[in-house]
């Protein structure tokens, strides 16, 4: 592939992960932050001290506060913006886009202020239309370590996801494709919610059958989810679904696993949050789910159950209830339709 030029937007962990691959596979790359001092330290140390303090990074990426250069002369955009502040950082680049640029997020969650996906955010640009999104198991401290990890990019559009793959392949960081950008950003924001559930259920001690089939449980609710608003339910079988489900929910670097076991073990949601020093993402996720759910329909009990616990004060008891006598009886839904 020739030489490319791309910006990394965002100063956090993940982006300066996929900012150093691709800076490592010879790419001219910039990474964008606020931050003057965080632009100094990696510039001058190769360093990100605050987000990847062990992983020293490629001589050649360029970290800049310049948003107007940045995004001038790149062909390829990251945008790995949180959630909160994603909107708001899109708008500012907008008049910067021409249609040939690729715009490609890499943020788990939904739009704060409504239920909207970062893509969407991304389609209002009216300048480009070649957007995609990155998604999967992938843990930043792990691949700036050389951890083995896959990812997942979709996309309608063929030429972006030949794009994304080329420009971050390598050695331990593999890119699969897929079309369903809607399934594959759906499973990337759901998960929190079940990451929690299953940290709660860590904290209690549950046995290994029990958390078998919480998370098969969980990625039966996402599914169910996403496939009513456009998703391909095998979208779930893959790394952004049962890859993801499986690393957040095991895995204690999780913000969301984290308050989950803090819920378990006895704390309330605010001491947990100010346990962590943030509000995990699966919490906002879970008020906006399970209102849309009860909107459409749709049947989500362990969502459900964790939001009467954490803001409804149920019991524990309650949401082990709802999972045990609930009414779906299908283990593979979707295989069994029409019968």
């Amino acid at each position: 592939m020739d030489k490319q030029s791309v910006c990394v937007l965002g100063g956090g962990s993940f982006g300066t992960a996929l900012a150093n691959i691709m800076a490592q596979n010879g790419h001219q790359v910039s990474q964008w932050m606020r931050n003057e001092q965080q632009v100094e330290e990696i510039n001058l140390t190769g360093l990100n001290s605050r987000y990847l303090p062990n992983a020293p990074l490629h001589r050649e990426l360029l970290a800049t506060s310049n948003l107007e250069s940045a995004i001038r002369a790149s062909d390829t955009i990251f945008v790995s913006i949180p959630s909160k502040s994603f909107e708001q950082v899109v708008e500012r680049i907008r008049p910067l886009l021409t249609p040939q640029k690729l715009l490609i997020s890499t943020t788990k969650g939904f739009n704060p202020s409504r239920f909207e996906l970062m893509s969407d955010i991304l389609r209002r640009n009216g300048v480009t239309e070649r957007i995609g999104v990155l998604s999967g198991p992938n843990l930043a401290k792990e691949i700036a370590a050389g951890q083995l990890t896959g990812s997942v990019i979709a996309s309608a559009d063929e030429g972006v996801r030949d794009t994304v793959i080329e420009l971050l392949k390598s050695k331990t960081f593999r890119v699969y494709e897929n079309e369903d950008a809607t399934g594959v950003e759906l499973a990337g924001a759901l998960k929190n919610i079940y990451a929690i559930v299953c940290g709660l259920a860590k904290a209690l001690k549950v046995g290994e059958n029990t958390m078998a089939m919480i998370m098969t449980r969980s990625l039966a609710e996402m599914s169910r989810f996403a496939v009513h608003f456009g998703a391909n339910p095998m979208t779930f079988l893959g790394l952004a679904g049962m890859g993801d489900l499986i690393a957040t929910c095991t895995s204690p670097l999780s913000r969301n696993h984290r308050v989950g076991f803090a819920l378990g073990s006895g704390k309330k949601l605010e001491d947990a949050v100010a346990e962590i020093g943030e509000v995990a993402e699966g919490v906002n996720t879970l008020k906006m789910v399970v209102d849309e759910a009860q909107k459409h329909g749709l049947y989500m009990p362990l969502a459900a159950g964790l939001y009467k616990l954490i803001f409804e004060n149920a019991s524990l008891e309650s949401l082990i209830g709802s999972l045990m006598t609930g009414e779906q009886k299908w283990d593979v839904e979707f295989a069994t339709a029409g019968e």
